[in-house]
């Protein structure tokens, strides 16, 4: 996947999210973002080749050792979603 997908879903004169930009990090970014969208799930995101690639945990990350989550791949976000915050309108993501 790459950010044109990311791009394709957002009108980013309505949403404070980051707009699409390739940027050559350390590769050593993660992030696990609680999230609200249609339902509740947990957003894992991995750096590589200067975007984060991204899953869809649709229940929350295990605590223990030996439980397993289904993980969803979606878009690739920009490397500033690692630390982006903020409120997206209903249907707008």
């Amino acid at each position: 996947m790459s950010l044109e997908e990311y791009e394709k879903k957002r009108d980013f004169t309505k949403t404070t999210e980051p707009k699409p930009e390739v940027k050559l990090g350390s590769n050593q970014i993660y992030v696990i973002q609680r999230h609200q969208a249609r339902n509740l799930h947990w957003d894992l995101r991995l750096e590589r080749d200067g975007v984060l690639i991204s899953w869809a945990v649709p229940k929350e990350p295990p605590t223990e050792k030996g439980i397993r989550r289904l993980a969803i791949q979606t878009e690739d976000h920009p490397i500033e979603y690692g630390s982006f915050q903020g409120e997206i309108a209903e249907g707008e993501y």
